[in-house]
């Protein structure tokens, strides 16, 4: 299993007790999910490493404490310390609506109510306190638009299309500038 096949759950951040149990912090809106999870897949030393789990409940708002099996002391957990968790990408549930997960809509066309087609995104940079949709444009110029409910009017899965309404200036500002 590869990353890109794969979406981020959590990373381990602390441990639970002195018998291997250890904390996840989930980057998760809907942290319930991931109360009864079987397996995951840990990242240690660049390779994602199947892990089952003996148990997993929620503590806390968004951390999961967890129980692997195999790993029953204070060492082992410290080995995982800092690991990311992945889940299948098959495992997400579907979104509908104008709901969608960052990775799916990569490559979809981007139209404007105003500017028209306005290019095709290449990315979802959600490392920003807003996070922010990379287009492409015709020109060859890259556009930042905000991933808000106020921008996102469509969302059209079968035509890979995404209708958007910018706020005034903001194309013009890359298009021209």
């Amino acid at each position: 299993m590869k990353e890109s096949e794969c979406f981020y759950v959590g990373k381990i951040v602390s441990k639970y007790s002195f018998k291997g149990e250890v904390l996840v912090k989930l980057d998760s809106d809907d942290p319930e999910i991931y109360e009864d999870l079987e397996s995951v897949f840990v990242s240690l030393r660049g390779s994602l490493v199947p892990f089952f789990l003996e148990r997993s409940t929620l503590h806390k708002s968004d951390l999961l404490r967890v129980r692997f099996e195999g790993v029953a002391s204070e060492a082992d957990a410290d080995a995982l310390m800092g690991s990311k968790l992945f889940l299948p990408l098959s495992l997400l549930p579907p979104l509908s609506g104008n709901k969608f997960y960052y990775h799916e809509v990569i490559g979809f066309a981007v139209v404007d109510r105003v500017h028209g087609n306005v290019g095709q995104i290449t990315t979802i940079n959600d490392n920003t306190a807003q996070a922010l949709m990379v287009v492409e444009h015709p020109s060859g110029k890259e556009l930042l638009l905000p991933v808000t409910d106020e921008v996102i009017v469509l969302v059209d899965r079968t035509q890979k299309t995404m209708e958007v309404h910018a706020p005034e200036g903001l194309i013009e500002l890359y298009i021209e500038g």
